[in-house]
Formats: C-alpha cells, structure tokens, sequence
C-alpha cells in the first residue's frame, strides 16, 4: 500500500469573505477542520499580520490542534490507522513568534535565512531561557521554486521542500508554471516535497506519480471540506 500523502493548509484568511472579524473567525474553523482531519502541516502565512496579531493567531491555532489532538488520540483513531496523533503548526518566516508562542517550526521563503540559522536561533533562543514546553529541534519547511532551490534546502537541513508553482494558479492566469517534469527534478532532492500551485482533485495524483510526497495548497482546503478534501487524496 502507498505512503499516504503528506498534506499541508496554507492560510489565507483574505480568501474569505467578509469584514475581518467574520475572516478570522472562518480562518480558525478551518484551522480545527485541518487538525481534526490529521492534516500533517498547517502554515500560518498571514503576511500582512502585525507580530502582535499574527502570535494572537498562533495562539488561538495552537489551543485548537491540542484540543483537537486529544480528541484524536483516543483508542478508535489509533484502530483507524491515524499516523498523525498531532497536526504540525508552522509560522511563516517568524523564528521569534514561533518560538514564544511553542510552535513547531517555520516555513520559510526561498531567499529567506537557511535553516540551519534557524536552528542555531532556535537553540538559544534568541538570548531567552529554553522552557521545557519547546520543541528542541523546529520542524523547517522551505518554499522552493526551481529543483536548485530544493537541493538547497535540503543541504541546509531544512526537514522538507515546498515546490510550485506546478500548475497554472487560478488567481494568477498567464503565470509561467513549472510542470510535472521539473517538479521530478526537484523531488530528487533529499527531502520530501510537497507539490504547490493550481493543485485540484484531479491534477493530485500526477503530482504524486511525478515524485511529490504530498500537496500543499490555500484554496483546495479552504473552497472544500477539509475531511472530504484528505480523504479523496489519501485514497489517491
């Protein structure tokens, strides 16, 4: 039987309508969908958040992935095969934010600090006592746009690649894709890569045929049900 797919939720709360309470509030219940589906990463990339606004986030997505986590972890969801007892949070660029609040990691831009920055800063902590509540290493994801940038990644230790665009995106028509076949290249780098970028129901599978260890994606997850979204892609 395949590996099941790694899946990850980027947010984008501003996909949503309404004012912005009404998208804050969609966004957190998107957020519980996504832990309560044992998606394996979510990507806090609020990029237009202030610090203070993007750790209240942070916060209130944290408390939701335990609550959810506990409810997970009962005797049936082991029976029912579930290898994911804890969905991973990452913030977005923000080694600081994620370490005050006790994140799992970071996702970082192509041409942002290297991984391995991130874990010297993480294991200091930045001037501030470790507490026992953090991680000890961060989870480091790193989004790549050409095979180079995933070899990167992975030579600086970066614990998995973000590649796109592989298809054309809907909010970004006449963008130049990348294609399965450099999406190939790319996921001989020695990390897993998840696919990005136009990803759909239907063009899925081919990502995963073409090397990719799952899919990430903002519109798949938020335009669907989350549960039925993972469920149509792991049985892929």
């Amino acid at each position: 039987m395949p590996r099941r797919p790694l899946l990850c939720y980027i947010t984008d709360r501003k996909a949503f309508a309404g004012d912005e309470s009404a998208r804050r509030g969609r966004l957190l219940e998107k957020i519980r969908e996504a832990a309560r589906a044992a998606v394996a990463y979510i990507q806090l990339r609020e990029r237009d958040f202030s610090a203070r606004e993007l750790e209240w986030l942070a916060q209130e997505a944290i408390r939701i992935i335990r609550d959810e986590s506990r409810l997970r972890t009962d005797k049936s969801d082991l029976r029912n095969g579930d290898l994911n007892p804890r969905t991973i949070l990452l913030i977005n660029s923000r080694t600081d934010i994620a370490r005050a609040v006790d994140a799992d990691g970071v996702q970082l831009r192509s041409d942002d600090v290297s991984p391995s920055s991130v874990r010297k800063i993480w294991s200091c902590g930045a001037g501030t006592p470790a507490r026992e509540s953090h991680r000890s290493e961060p989870i480091i994801g790193v989004s790549c746009h050409s095979p180079s940038d995933a070899a990167r990644a992975a030579t600086n230790g970066a614990n998995f690649a973000v590649f796109g665009p592989v298809f054309e995106k809907k909010d970004a028509p006449g963008s130049l894709p990348a294609g399965l076949e450099t999406l190939r290249e790319a996921c001989r780098a020695d990390i897993p890569v998840l696919a990005l970028g136009g990803i759909t129901l239907n063009n899925a599978r081919s990502c995963l045929d073409a090397g990719a260890a799952g899919i990430a994606a903002i519109r798949l997850f938020q335009e669907n049900q989350v549960a039925e979204v993972v469920r149509m892609l792991r049985s892929q």
